[in-house]
């Protein structure tokens, strides 16, 4: 790893951002910012002061999101940006998110320091609602600035309030959302904390992000026969618990299989319920939703077709009804842009830092950019892997490298899609 001192960013700089918005929590509940509520206006006061105080200019846009820009040398260039978020989720979150807006706005002062004007413009963007937000949405800023926010997700209401007035309340313009959609964004990057173990465990400073994984959500319902629990024989029973709990150890034997392939895959049955939920009753119903996460489609085409089979086989072992899975949400794998993914290698070369290509089994901001652009992500370590949680960690030092990496990216970025536009 680079020493400190010889990297071309300022550490102290990073860690005063986000020792600035975490100081910003709700009373006894670290860290805690959601979109939407009294606390996260003023996170969004702090950075736009911080990034007034860089030279940058300051807007926020239709959908929502804060944005800063440094000019370029060459105007209708189009426009590198660099970014993340500054919202949280709740009880957890001091670098998630925060640790990649306040690199991005180390980049664009570092360039300041150092005399160096891009041809592009860049911008510093601080994405609104990347978190599951009170709506029970998230991407909101991401998809509202490439066009794709569904506007029926507008009339979604929580307590009184619309996500359009929410949007509307920290200054954005719903109605203006689709037609003002970007198509000037030459690139973008995005640093975050891994949230995983896999940096810390092999001792490397840097992941590449080949890909944000698909996310594929499928519910099972297992129908059964509700008879009491101490007269009814074992061998007549069609106990849709029994059946189900089946089912959720063949999903995880499937995901184990495939997650020893060349992708990374993991499922998970993160909901279920059962009825009559009675202790001398027989269950009659069990539901379960699978969370599966992909970084290649063909694993999940496979993991889906094998829990349809898998359904099919313990419904006829155990007498009860399970009827076809039903995909309730199905998203595509998105790769990094292969120009973008060799910049950040070359760039970690010249930082010093050591690197491995890896997937994001989480999703992210990036994943709605690369709608629009090219677009590419780098992690950093942090402690033990722990994520969205008050003991979400990230060394000062770690950040900084990666602030080093996206700094010579960027440079490279800038020359090599000038040289495109000739």
């Amino acid at each position: 790893m680079a020493h400190a001192s010889n990297l071309p960013v300022d550490p102290a700089r990073i860690a005063d951002v986000i020792d600035g918005l975490a100081k910003l929590t709700e009373p006894g509940r670290p860290y805690t910012r959601r979109a939407f509520t009294a606390l996260f206006p003023a996170g969004r006061d702090f950075l736009d002061e911080r990034f007034r105080a860089a030279g940058l200019e300051t807007r926020i846009d239709a959908a929502g999101n804060l944005v800063a820009r440094r000019p370029g040398k060459k105007p209708g260039l189009g426009t590198i940006m660099l970014g993340s978020h500054s919202d949280t989720v709740p009880d957890g979150g001091r670098y998630d998110g925060i640790a990649g807006v306040a690199v991005a706005l180390e980049v664009a002062q570092a360039l300041a320091d150092k005399g160096i004007d891009l041809d592009h413009d860049l911008e510093v963007v601080d994405f609104l609602a990347e978190e599951v937000s009170i709506f029970g949405v998230s991407c909101i800023g991401s998809r509202g600035m490439v066009g794709v926010l569904p506007e029926d997700w507008l009339s979604r209401e929580r307590d009184g309030l619309t996500l359009e007035q929410g949007i509307r309340d920290v200054g954005g313009d719903p109605m203006r959302i689709t037609a003002e959609a970007r198509k000037d964004i030459a690139a973008f990057l995005e640093l975050h904390i891994e949230q995983g173990p896999v940096l810390e465990t092999e001792k490397l400073d840097i992941g590449v992000v080949t890909a944000i994984a698909g996310i594929t959500r499928i519910e099972i319902v297992v129908e059964g026969r509700a008879d009491h629990a101490g007269t009814t024989p074992m061998g007549s029973r069609a106990d849709a618990l029994a059946a189900a709990a089946r089912l959720v150890s063949g999903i995880e034997a499937l995901a184990k299989s495939l997650s020893e392939g060349p992708g990374h895959f993991t499922a998970t049955v993160g909901e279920f319920s059962i009825e009559p939920n009675a202790a001398n009753v027989v269950p009659s119903r069990a539901r379960l939703l699978i969370d599966a996460r992909a970084e290649e489609r063909n694993a999940m085409d496979l993991f889906v077709a094998s829990v349809d089979q898998l359904a099919d086989g313990i419904a006829r072992e155990t007498g009860t009804t399970i009827a076809a899975p039903r995909r309730i949400s199905d998203n595509m794998p998105t790769p990094g842009d292969p120009l973008l993914l060799n910049v950040l290698d070359a760039a970690c070369e010249t930082a010093g830092a050591s690197h491995r290509r890896m997937a994001s089994g989480a999703g992210h901001d990036t994943a709605f950019m690369a709608k629009v652009t090219r677009s590419a992500m780098i992690f950093v370590p942090c402690l033990g892997g722990r994520s969205h949680a008050p003991e979400e960690f990230a060394e000062t030092d770690d950040i900084a490298l990666g602030a080093a990496v996206l700094f010579n990216a960027v440079i490279q970025l800038d020359e090599t899609l000038s040289q495109e536009s000739v």
